[in-house]
């Protein structure tokens, strides 16, 4: 009988411990960076009822006291000072309390997207960032803190992210976003205020999965997925352990390795023969998803035994292993956008003989296109010192088997579900007081740009409810040209999407018509990046009077047949370089014709054989643009089409 009794008293003491537990959301932690002069909202969960009280010691007689809810949330505003650091905050609720060390005050900004704001500082495989090493090197810093949000999805609002501030070092930058990162270190700079950068991106990701289901709902596009995921909640547990179950037997069957397809004495003679570069589709494997392999005899001339060569493969849509002569010598790794990551290999010099050599490639393709898909300059074998005199091209023919076919399973959830990121990475940092957002994204919704004009500005709006900070300043980065497959426009209409989305208050455009590369879809000067979209936020959020945009089109005019385009933002006046190549006209039937065009002062005036009442201009309007145009700050135009 004493026995039970203290068993179940012994119960209930645990289950009030539990109880108890005063728990912040990861965001509130040590090494934060609050918004200075705010009233910045904290937040968390205690016993509910019980009383939490909040104290500061930038202002010891101040505390702030609250109850928590039924549910034991509870939250709290404390007004934060001027910019300043080594402070403390202790929070206390029944007997328990917990104290977040090393504050700093000052500007904290969101930094979301896909990949090109993912892409650290340290780069990614075969994908390097200019001058990381110096930048990784002088990255000590106390007054930048950083903080990355765990990749995760969700099907419904989540109330935690899992994550750490860290103060700014080489260690730490070097794992950072760099278009953040070097944003942030130029508002430290020019500002002389500590700076707070949330990271939560995801490489590859489509606008709708940062987007809530009631801003979705709005749109009306994605009803059918919002009424999968609607179905699905009830049986979620199910859904992710079957989902599990086919990650698992789809994950075995692809890593099992046919080793002697490799070997440098294969036979490969029954074979057949593809073009590459190419993509596989394009050269008579349609629907091809799995493993296929490639092999190619090349002749090494004997002056070339037992040095090192380099071995380059262009980009390889998904991932690939290498073997030179029977042994691995490369290998992709899945991040970032690997798939249009260049693939260059070192061959050892012990590898390499006079005469016949065997280069072998096992590439799998999860999904979409798949196989060497190049430019033909970009498949080639080299000898590691003089190589720009020393090349064997290897475009041509190779010979081409498809192994298996293993598409990677479609499951209930992935990271471009509709909503997915927005409910695990974006909604658990609401409400954290922040002073704005900057965002890199869009490759990932090219091909649907007239729906990206809508669903873009959308999105804005929603982050901006659900924080309820008013129009808090947006700022993007416009997507940079890039060889995307359709009819050759389908980035520049994304773009000119990008661009059409200013006209949301508070918002500006960071042009990278200048800075792309066509070699990849990362460009490498992140550096320049961040440092056009600090213009726009030392400009139009902290009034520092910079440059931040590059000449826009404010006036169009008819006049005898040519059509004058009139532009604002010019710091002095337009500047090109070279020849203006790159305008179009089209009358009322908007078929484009390339036009003449003659700049006369701030003025560009157009002309074409054949239309003779231009209605429609467009500039730089293809996905492998060029910039022409500048103003005299060095900023580009961005490409666009307008009408008069």
């Amino acid at each position: 009988m004493i026995k039970n009794y203290l068993s179940i008293l012994l119960g209930l003491v645990l289950s009030s411990t539990a109880l108890a537990q005063l728990k912040l959301p990861e965001i509130l932690s040590d090494n934060m960076v609050l918004q200075q002069e705010t009233q910045a909202p904290l937040w968390g969960w205690a016993n509910p009822g019980s009383t939490i009280t909040v104290k500061t010691n930038w202002d010891e007689k101040a505390s702030v006291e609250t109850q928590a809810d039924s549910q034991g949330r509870w939250q709290v505003k404390l007004k934060t000072p001027e910019a300043g650091q080594a402070y403390e905050l202790t929070i206390q609720s029944s007997g328990e309390q917990v104290t977040i060390k090393n504050i700093l005050v000052g500007e904290v900004w969101v930094c979301s997207g896909q990949s090109n704001m993912e892409m650290p500082v340290e780069g990614w495989f075969n994908q390097p960032i200019d001058n990381s090493e110096e930048t990784i090197k002088n990255a000590a810093n106390n007054q930048i803190r950083l903080f990355t949000v765990t990749k995760k999805t969700a099907l419904s609002p989540q109330e935690d992210v899992t994550g750490s501030w860290e103060i700014a070092s080489p260690e730490t930058v070097a794992k950072f976003s760099a278009t953040a990162y070097f944003f942030g270190k130029e508002l430290n700079k020019v500002l002389e205020v500590p700076v707070g950068l949330i990271h939560s991106s995801w490489g590859g990701t489509v606008a709708e999965a940062w987007t809530s289901e009631k801003a979705l709902r709005e749109l009306g596009d994605f009803n059918k997925d919002l009424d999968r995921i609607d179905s699905i909640r009830p049986v979620l547990k199910e859904v992710i352990v079957a989902d599990k179950l086919k990650s698992t037997i789809w994950e075995k069957s692809v890593n099992q390795i046919n080793e002697s397809y490799a070997a440098a004495n294969f036979d490969d003679s029954y074979w057949k023969n593809i073009e590459t570069p190419k993509i596989w589709e394009d050269a008579g494997y349609p629907n091809l998803d799995g493993i296929a392999w490639y092999r190619k005899i090349i002749n090494i001339p004997a002056e070339w035994a037992g040095k090192d060569l380099v071995l380059e493969l262009g980009p390889i849509d998904d991932l690939d292993i290498t073997w030179f002569n029977g042994v691995e010598v490369g290998k992709s790794k899945e991040e970032g956008f690997y798939w249009a990551a260049e693939r260059t290999y070192t061959i050892p010099g012990n590898l390499v003989k006079a005469g016949k050599n065997a280069i072998s490639i096992r590439v799998l393709d999860t999904g979409g296109n798949g196989g060497l898909y190049g430019s033909p300059e970009q498949v080639k074998l080299s000898l590691k010192e003089g190589a720009d005199q020393n090349t064997i091209s290897l475009a041509g023919n190779w010979k081409f088997l498809v192994e298996k076919r293993a598409p990677r399973p479609a499951y209930s959830e992935n990271a471009n579900t509709p909503t997915v990121l927005y409910n695990a990475m974006i909604a658990p940092l609401v409400p954290y007081s922040i002073r704005g957002a900057i965002w890199y994204q869009g490759e990932s919704n090219v091909g649907r740009a007239e729906q990206y004009e809508r669903l873009f500005p959308q999105m804005i709006r929603n982050w901006r409810a659900d924080w309820d900070q008013g129009d808090f300043p947006f700022y993007f980065a416009q997507i940079a040209p890039f060889g995307y497959p359709g009819d050759g426009t389908a980035s520049a209409q994304l773009r000119d999407a990008q661009r059409k989305s200013q006209k949301l208050d508070n918002t500006g455009m960071a042009v990278l018509l200048d800075i792309g590369s066509l070699a990849t879809i990362h460009p490498s000067n992140k550096g320049e990046v961040g440092h056009r979209l600090a213009l726009l936020a030392l400009d139009k959020t902290y009034d520092k009077s910079r440059t931040s945009s590059g000449p826009t089109v404010n006036k169009i005019k008819v006049k005898d047949n040519n059509l004058e385009l009139h532009f604002e933002n010019l710091d002095g006046g337009l500047v090109t370089s070279g020849e203006l190549t790159a305008f179009e006209i089209a009358g009322a039937d908007r078929k484009f014709v390339k036009a003449q065009a003659k700049l006369d002062g701030d003025t560009i005036i157009l002309t074409a054989e054949g239309v003779n009442n231009p209605v429609y201009v467009r500039y730089a309007f293809t996905d492998k643009a060029e910039a022409q145009l500048f103003n005299k700050a060095g900023l580009p135009a961005s490409s666009f089409e307008l009408s008069k």
